[in-house]
């Protein structure tokens, strides 16, 4: 008999803690989940160039990417045989094997060869004229990306000063100053200043990236113009 009692004492005082338990879950489960999509609409309207600066950043880092790559595949034995063709004479030759390479290193050796005959300080004032033509082409929209990287996170951080300000107006005007309404309101404008960080890091990185691609193309097409050079001297 006292075990029965003993019983029914602990599953009385047990219910109420498992029905609140339930009670806490079901509530848990009906509140609304937090979407990436309703939380980026929550930043209003300076998502829309924010936005804009990342398609931008994308589309310069993917076309120029291609364009340096494009440029940068030149084979090891392209110089040697602009060499090769050279000292048998076979200019047309070597002319030929430049057209063959569309490249700007080939074109730099293509303008040079096609000033053989002027004193050697002509030709090496055209090959480098060539270069500098050349590696402004493999830099175009480069800058861009430094700009987006400066802009980006500053519209982000205007956007969060504006709903920080709508925010304490709203609280000037109505008198409720409660903390829900401060941080309900809050937080969905910091959504401006992380969309604007992410942005500025991608056209960061980016910019940095392709700078470091063109550096080291241009310093092949350095070594190459001065091994022709050497070519000229040495016949």
């Amino acid at each position: 008999m006292t075990s029965f009692l003993l019983q029914i004492t602990t599953t009385a005082t047990t219910a109420p803690a498992d029905t609140a338990a339930i009670a806490a879950n079901a509530q848990a489960a009906a509140a609304p989940g937090l979407s990436l999509i309703d939380l980026v609409l929550q930043g209003g309207w300076i998502m829309v160039p924010i936005f804009l600066l990342s398609f931008i950043s994308i589309y310069v880092i993917i076309e120029r990417y291609i364009t340096i790559r494009r440029a940068a595949v030149n084979p090891d034995s392209f110089m040697a045989g602009i060499r090769g063709l050279m000292v048998k004479g076979d200019l047309q030759g070597a002319k030929l094997l430049c057209a063959q390479n569309p490249s700007p290193l080939a074109r730099m050796i293509e303008k040079g060869i096609r000033r053989i005959g002027l004193p050697l300080k002509e030709i090496e004032a055209s090959v480098e004229n060539v270069g500098k033509v050349e590696v402004a082409r493999l830099e175009k929209n480069i800058s861009i990306l430094g700009i987006i990287a400066g802009i980006a996170p500053m519209l982000g951080f205007v956007g969060t000063i504006i709903g920080v300000i709508k925010i304490f107006y709203a609280i000037s005007t109505t008198g409720d100053f409660g903390i829900a309404q401060i941080s309900g309101g809050l937080y969905t404008k910091m959504v401006t200043s992380a969309a604007g960080l992410i942005v500025g890091i991608i056209a960061h990185v980016g910019y940095h990236w392709l700078s470091i691609m063109v550096e080291r193309l241009v310093f092949r097409m350095e070594n190459s113009a001065i091994e022709f050079m050497d070519i000229l001297q040495d016949n």
